[in-house]
């Protein structure tokens, strides 16, 4: 289990090979790598290094991720795809995300 102290009050306790749950102040939310793709190639560190900036929004610096708390909740409702482009000299991580 991995556990991180965040003065925002969102706390990554545990990461698992399905995905991982982020402890807020009045519940806990797994975030399944089948839903959110793009997590699953990150590094703990970059999981962990989660803010809550807003009650209903969280963020992830370090992979410049945005994610609803909804969505999170009920990501059926938020049908978002991650699609991978190329890699190129400016970025080897470039990200596309489509709504289905």
């Amino acid at each position: 289990m991995v556990r991180r102290m965040n003065i925002s009050g969102a706390e990554v306790t545990n990461i698992s090979k399905h995905g991982f749950w982020v402890l807020l102040t009045d519940q806990e939310l797994f975030v399944a790598f089948k839903a959110f793709p793009w997590f699953k190639g990150a590094s703990v560190e970059e999981i962990i290094n989660v803010e809550w900036p807003q009650p209903h929004h969280l963020y992830w610096p370090a992979l410049d991720i945005d994610l609803a708390v909804a969505s999170i909740q009920s990501p059926e409702k938020f049908p978002l795809v991650s699609k991978v482009s190329r890699k190129t000299k400016a970025s080897s991580r470039r990200t596309k995300l489509t709504r289905v």
